[in-house]
């Protein structure tokens, strides 16, 4: 027989709430947490340990450019609230179940839910975080399937020249998978000099843009750059595969069809997280997926991409900084 509802989470949960353009608070949530137990509508309670903050996708979000034709499409899977504002927003919460099904009390999960101190989640919603990969590192989930997402669109194999363009969180982890395929000659071109400790670290080559190379079979675009894009289309070799990771939200860019374009026989593929890579769709779940991308997080290098730490009260204030075009490091956790 399943359970009524209990009263949980006896705490009232804080949340950060975007509230307008570049503006943002943290509010106390008037609703405590109701869960079921047992039954389909069985749900945990979680209480929060670190989120990660998506500097694409939330710097978006927070300066209001998220255009109205793609709302509905952008929903994150448990955002509160809809777009543009107020609206709680985020997809890479970690935490630690205080109640539900006796099997998983006291169990680290990931859930793509937005950042807030604690919250309930369908247990099919909440993935068990292996043992060994820590708390902090998790929070890169939501990324590592963004990035096994585009390899598995790429078509990538076995010796195949690869360039990535962009050195942001994304684009180092599809640099970090790229790097594993057996013969691949993988480049990150970025113009940021300091990305090139992450190339050395994961075994890959750095180049600034005016020395990209040419003739790469397969090339990442994650700079959300129109300049990034146009590369692209530059270093491409014959019958070359682009993927274009990054989203404009609502910028158009103007990009050189002609040229080149057709008798290279250039491909420009789209690769969105929304849905799982029509190469693998029949063979993963999205939670099968997002479950591979965390037994991807068994790397202890990863952890150099995490460069800040940030208390969950501080977030508001900090939020200006960490959401700039010109944020400093990779990848921000929020600590709860």
């Amino acid at each position: 027989m399943t359970k009524q509802p209990d009263l949980t989470c006896e705490e009232l949960p804080q949340a950060l709430v975007y509230e307008a353009p570049f503006s943002a608070s943290i509010r106390t949530l008037e609703d405590r947490i109701l869960i079921e137990h047992d039954g389909a509508k069985a749900k945990l309670c979680i209480e929060s340990l670190y989120s990660g903050l998506s500097r694409g996708t939330e710097r978006l979000v927070f300066e209001g450019r998220l255009p109205e034709s793609e709302w509905t499409r952008m929903r994150a899977p448990l955002q509160h609230g809809d777009f543009p504002f107020p609206v709680r927003y985020g997809y890479a919460a970690v935490g630690r179940v205080e109640d539900g099904p006796d099997a998983l009390i006291g169990r680290t999960v990931f859930a793509l839910h937005p950042h807030q101190t604690r919250f309930a989640v369908p247990v099919n919603m909440a993935i068990p975080i292996p043992d060994h990969i820590p708390p902090r590192r998790a929070i890169l989930a939501a990324n590592m399937e963004t990035a096994l997402n585009a390899i598995w669109d790429s078509g990538a194999a076995a010796g195949n020249r690869i360039a990535v363009i962009g050195g942001g969180l994304v684009g180092l982890l599809i640099t970090r998978l790229a790097t594993r395929i057996p013969g691949a000659q993988v480049t990150l071109i970025d113009i940021n000099p300091e990305r090139a400790q992450y190339a050395g670290l994961f075994g890959a080559a750095f180049r600034h843009p005016d020395e990209a190379g040419q003739d790469y079979q397969i090339i990442f675009h994650t700079s959300a750059t129109q300049d990034g894009l146009r590369l692209a289309l530059g270093i491409a070799g014959f019958e070359a595969r682009i993927i274009e990771v990054s989203w404009f939200g609502d910028k158009d860019i103007a990009l050189p069809l002609g040229g080149a374009f057709h008798s290279q026989r250039l491909q420009i593929v789209s690769s969105q997280v929304g849905h799982v890579a029509a190469p693998v769709r029949f063979n993963f779940t999205h939670r099968q997926r997002l479950a591979t991308a965390l037994m991807l997080l068994d790397d202890a290098d990863l952890d150099s991409l995490i460069t800040e730490d940030v208390a969950f009260k501080d977030l508001p204030a900090e939020l200006p900084r960490l959401l700039a075009a010109d944020a400093k490091g990779v990848a921000t956790a929020i600590r709860y």
